[in-house]
């Protein structure tokens, strides 16, 4: 037998204001360490009135005054709940461009030219999000009874690299938004991700990340995926099918011109081996001359059992708001699980442009793999190149080879 100190109560100090309790020592119950006060038997009190120390935690068995507490206590914390999350994902690497201006970032569709052509650069680099953007957030709800729910969700990217937060001047550059969830589905209002966001990338292989071509060469992935003041909505499951909606308010009207607005919808099934995926998304322009933007995104995946077969298409109508401008594009992929932690995947994706003052043709190859060291931790690695074909200037080339860890928590 140990007497008890305050180490005794993992840190909790022990303040006896009651001068009529003393305290016994130490015992052991099935291998739990738990020290307990008892009062003094006296006429008017139970012996049976026993507070315990538990892991820190007093209770007092048998009194009226606890028991209200814990009650109501319990209902709280069982209306509501608060849960801090995210993601650290860190690759080391090398990137080669040509071409174009010297590219360290592999999230830059490297079709946007801004330096001197005939350029050629090699960088090692120590990045963040290979696979996804690191980021931390606060979520929680509250049950209001009834099967209705009010949700929350205040989420920011960051660089692992450096440290630096993601969205200038933007407190949760990700996502920020207040809701209700229940029978009906869900209803977001704040800064979330479009309803096209949510499936573009559902049948991308090479686990949608900066190792998987499409990413790189399709235009149709150049959208605006969070523009903020946003309503979504998102419907329940029936029998595998369920859909989205989001508008996003542009808030930029003029005297002379009217404001802008995103408009975004999707489709989703899913049951055994098959998942189907249909998203739209419309980004309006009311400069004179400019068309809007239009992104239609077609997903789908097989899973044989041995492999799961990935295929992509994609239509952008007006790119960069130019009227005519349009690129079509697919992917094709494959990911082959060799094992229940080692996954290895592969991809070819390909876009081209229909208008000749604006001619590109784009393709890229990608092969990664991922190793689960846990459930909440794997290590993952790859190369994927990419070339651009330009009708009157010469190709632009990126190529990317990584290793990187991704830790989620």
């Amino acid at each position: 037998m140990q007497s008890c100190d305050k180490s005794d109560v993992f840190g909790l100090e022990i303040h006896l204001k009651q001068p009529e309790c003393q305290v016994f020592p130490c015992g052991v119950i099935k291998s739990i360490p738990r020290c307990f006060i008892r009062p003094f038997e006296k006429p008017g009190l139970q012996p049976s009135n026993v507070l315990f120390i538990h892991f820190g935690v007093l209770l007092m068995k048998k009194s009226l005054i606890a028991l209200a507490v814990l009650a109501a206590s319990g209902a709280s914390m069982a209306q509501s709940s608060v849960t801090l999350y995210g993601v650290a994902d860190v690759w080391f690497g090398s990137v080669k461009s040509e071409v174009g201006p010297a590219k360290t970032d592999p999230a830059t569709n490297f079709f946007d030219k801004s330096g001197l052509a005939g350029s050629s650069l090699r960088q090692t680099v120590l990045d963040s999000g290979g696979v996804n953007t690191s980021r931390w957030g606060l979520k929680g709800s509250e049950d209001l009874g009834g099967g209705l729910k009010a949700n929350f969700l205040l989420e920011q990217g960051f660089e692992v690299d450096t440290g630096k937060a993601k969205g200038e001047n933007q407190a949760f550059a990700r996502q920020s938004y207040v809701g209700f969830s229940g029978g009906f589905g869900e209803v977001k209002l704040g800064k979330v991700w479009t309803a096209y966001d949510d499936v573009s990338g559902a049948s991308n292989a090479v686990f949608d990340s900066a190792l998987s071509p499409m990413n790189h060469v399709f235009r149709s992935t150049d959208y605006k995926s969070n523009p903020g003041s946003t309503i979504y909505y998102v419907t329940p499951t029936f029998s595998g099918f369920s859909g989205a909606i989001s508008y996003s308010l542009g808030e930029d009207k003029t005297a002379a011109t009217s404001a802008t607005s995103t408009t975004s919808l999707n489709l989703s099934y899913g049951a055994g081996p098959v998942a189907v995926q249909l998203g739209y998304q419309v980004e309006s322009n009311k400069t004179l001359g400019k068309a809007d933007q239009k992104f239609t995104r077609l997903g789908g995946s097989y899973d044989f059992g041995m492999a799961v077969a990935k295929l992509t298409y994609g239509h952008v109508s007006n790119v960069d708001n130019a009227t005519g401008d349009d690129a079509k594009e697919y992917q094709v992929g494959v990911d082959f699980p060799v094992s229940a932690a080692l996954t290895v995947s592969a991809s070819y994706a390909k876009s081209d442009d229909s208008n000749t003052g604006f001619e590109q043709t784009r393709k890229g190859y990608g092969i990664g793999a991922s190793y689960a060291l846990s459930k909440r931790t794997f290590v993952y690695g790859g190369y994927t190149a990419n070339k651009a074909n330009n009708a009157t200037v010469g190709d632009d080339k990126l190529n990317i080879l990584a290793l990187g860890v991704n830790h989620k928590f």
